[in-house]
């Protein structure tokens, strides 16, 4: 006779998971897998033998919006069961109704980006849990959470961490404040929380993002939050003071990124030079001529930004700055092109990426006179990369010689064979990488995960070559 208790639970249902787009939707990918597996489904990144898929999508330009629109066919065909979130959840179609609906009417349901609860309600009508009564709710059983952080999409060395969402510009080339939203900052007190989480975990590089770092709390009026039972701003400074005095506690880096070079930002660059955080900014400036950025609404002009960046070098001389830029924007003359080329030049760009200008569904940018013909801005688009590339070599090769500490991605033969790594100058996935030569004495090894002194031994493109010491 058997009990209840030896009756084989039933299997849990397993959802199919594809992440498209920037970090931002990685963060919110990361919390749709966090309330999943927390309920007890399971979760893979295949469509076969899923009972379901979800589709994380990309609508910001033409390409990402025909990436996951293939992505959400691709999972109808092979799962035929798909709900679908994201940024090009929230674009309209030529109907008005949702654009992934009249391209795809059989997806189960579709919601906009930041949508959690959302995605969640959809599974719950398609794919209801069974409940299990010894398995459900048992704390700790989340497989790859992290305490507060949940679970991470990245390697276990490096993590996202969203500080807002949504933005309140409106620049003529981007839709994102129409698919995101307005500024919204996260409660301090559930940042640093969730930072606290990741350095405990292992985490030995926390990346900063959201739509617009350099405006966290602007939406509360840089409210008084609370942390480790102390009042704390929620304004960029107090947020970066903090992080760096939690990440020292842990050998660890914080990097910056969507830093708007706002007058405000030169508060965080004594920071900087103290080495609390890492001496590097990701700032989209996206042109340097007045004028386009007044066509491109902006918030800031072109001079400003040489002579802020000049300032912040004198302050911080080791600060790596990346940017992106766009090339061939409406009404953009052979003269305002030319004086991009030397903002880059007299700025020192560290590492700088550029897109031909593209004419994005919903921008206003498209109304604008003197779109200029595609084979002009690939053009534009090209010159620019040619010059960016000589002002980056230059700036790579002042580090021949050097000795840098670098963070470790990949080992072989736990580093007897060689590995990659990067120095505080490259961020994940954008920027260049190191690569380690094997160590001198037999006796040196290093992992994944580690940071280790290099001294930098050659070039090569956008990268460097390094022997471990």
């Amino acid at each position: 006779m058997t009990s209840e208790h030896n009756t084989p639970t039933q299997a849990a249902p397993k959802v199919g998971f594809v992440s498209l787009g920037c970090p931002k939707a990685l963060t919110d990918s990361e919390l749709i897998l966090t309330q999943l597996s927390a309920e007890g489904y399971q979760t893979s990144k295949t469509f076969e033998g899923a009972d379901l898929v979800i589709v994380n999508t990309c609508g910001f330009i033409d390409d990402a919006v025909k990436e996951s629109l293939d992505t959400i066919g691709e999972a109808l065909a092979a799962n035929g069961k798909v709900i679908v979130t994201g940024c090009l959840g929230a674009k309209s179609g030529k109907e008005g109704g949702s654009m992934v609906a009249e391209v795809h009417p059989s997806v189960l349901a579709v919601t906009g980006p930041h949508a959690t609860q959302e995605v969640m309600d959809a599974v719950h009508t398609h794919l209801p849990k069974p409940h299990d009564p010894f398995v459900d709710l048992i704390p700790g059983g989340i497989p790859g959470a992290i305490g507060e952080a949940g679970i991470k999409l990245t390697p276990k060395h490096y993590a996202y961490l969203k500080i807002s969402e949504g933005c309140n510009h409106r620049c003529t080339f981007c839709i994102i404040p129409s698919m995101r939203g307005d500024l919204v900052s996260r409660p301090i007190g559930d940042v640093l929380k969730e930072a606290k989480a990741l350095f405990e975990g292992g985490v030995k590089e926390l990346l900063v993002i959201s739509q617009d770092t350099s405006a966290y709390g602007v939406d509360v009026k840089y409210r008084t939050g609370f942390w480790d039972g102390k009042p704390v701003k929620t304004r960029m400074l107090e947020l970066t003071e903090e992080l760096g005095k939690l990440a020292a506690q842990h050998g660890a880096w914080v990097r910056l990124h969507y830093v708007y070079p706002y007058p405000t930002v030169d508060a965080i660059l004594p920071l900087m030079a103290q080495g609390l955080v890492l001496p590097y900014l990701d700032v989209p400036l996206q042109h340097s001529h007045p004028d386009v950025l007044k066509r491109m609404k902006r918030p800031a002009s072109g001079e400003k930004n040489l002579e802020r960046i000049r300032e912040w070098r004198k302050v911080c001389p080791e600060l790596v700055i990346r940017s992106t830029f766009i090339a061939g924007f409406p009404g953009e003359t052979e003269e305002e092109f030319e004086h991009l080329l030397d903002f880059i030049r007299e700025a020192g760009i560290d590492r700088a990426g550029c897109f031909a200008y593209s004419p994005v569904e919903g921008a206003t940018a498209n109304e604008l006179p003197g779109m200029l013909p595609e084979e002009v801005r690939e053009a534009r688009r090209a010159r620019f990369m040619e010059v960016a590339e000589e002002v980056s070599i230059q700036r790579l090769q002042r580090r021949v010689g050097q000795v840098m500490k670098v963070l470790v991605d990949k080992s072989i033969g736990l580093g007897k064979k060689g590995g990659v790594g990067r120095t505080y100058a490259d961020a994940p996935e954008i920027d260049g990488v190191v690569h380690l030569l094997p160590p001198e004495k037999a006796s040196k090894t290093y992992k994944v995960g580690e940071l280790i002194n290099v001294k930098i031994v050659g070039t090569q493109g956008h990268d460097l070559v390094g022997q471990p010491v």
